[in-house]
Formats: C-alpha cells, structure tokens, sequence
C-alpha cells in the first residue's frame, strides 16, 4: 500500500502546512533536521531516516554529524541547543517508556534555548515526523520511496 496520507491526497496537504509552519517557527533547519532524523531513527522509519539524511545535508549538514546523531549524547559533533532539542524529540517520542515522559528536566533545558515559538516548532517537527514513521512504518515503506 501506499501511504495513507498519499492514497487520501486531502490529508497530504494540512500536514505539509504543519511542516510549513515549523519551519517558519524559528529554529535553525539544520536542528530541525537533525530532530526529524532522530525521531526516525527511534522509529525505525527507513524512508524517513533515509529522506531525512538527504534533507539534512541540503541543509547543511555534514557527514560526520549526520554519522553521529544516533549516539549524539557521546559525540561533540552538537550545540548545547541542539543536544536540548534531541533530548526533547528522543522523550516527545518515547511517550511510553517513563512515567513522566518529558520530564521538567528535558522540558527545561530546551527553553534554555528555545522561546515559545521555537519550542513549538519543534515539537510539531516532533509530531509530524511521528506521524509520518507510523504511516510508513505500518505500510512498509521503503528507503528511497520519498525520491
């Protein structure tokens, strides 16, 4: 199957806006970036970890970061800002694995950073990308299938 958001074409277009707004909400696109790769990463969406990598380079990202996002807590390749940023995709991502999943801790650090509008351009990233994981993860999309 394709993915759902493809097969009913009305759902595509609110959810592009979403990621339109994000991207106008203030964060550096390269963290943004790297937020939608992690996310994908935990999911284990191959198209999105495999889109995500391409746009994250033609956002300026390079290799060795892009190499290292996985294990980023270990790798001085990242800002304080973005290392807040991943901390908060990792903990909006992984709902189920805590009791208080985004505790003030994760919460805190990133509006070290981030004002309002930045974090909510991120957390909509966040939610976005989720979103999109579980869409082609539960169709089995493939690496590449996004161009």
């Amino acid at each position: 199957m394709r993915n759902p958001a493809v097969v009913l074409s009305d759902a595509m277009q609110p959810v592009q806006e979403i990621l339109r707004a994000a991207h106008a909400g203030g964060v550096d696109a390269q963290t943004l970036e790297l937020v939608h790769l992690r996310v994908s990463q935990i999911n284990g969406c191959s198209a999105c970890v495999d889109g995500g990598a391409k746009a994250a380079r033609r956002a300026g990202v390079g290799e060795e970061r892009l190499a290292a996002v996985a294990a980023w807590r270990d790798a001085p390749y990242f800002t304080a800002a973005e290392r807040a940023a991943l901390a908060l995709a990792e903990a909006a991502t992984r709902l189920a694995d805590r009791p208080d999943p985004v505790g003030d801790e994760v919460w805190d650090a990133a509006a070290t950073y981030f004002d309002e509008k930045q974090l909510a351009a991120i957390v909509l990233t966040v939610g976005v990308t989720n979103l999109f994981n579980r869409l082609n993860v539960t169709t089995r999309q493939p690496a590449g299938a996004w161009g």
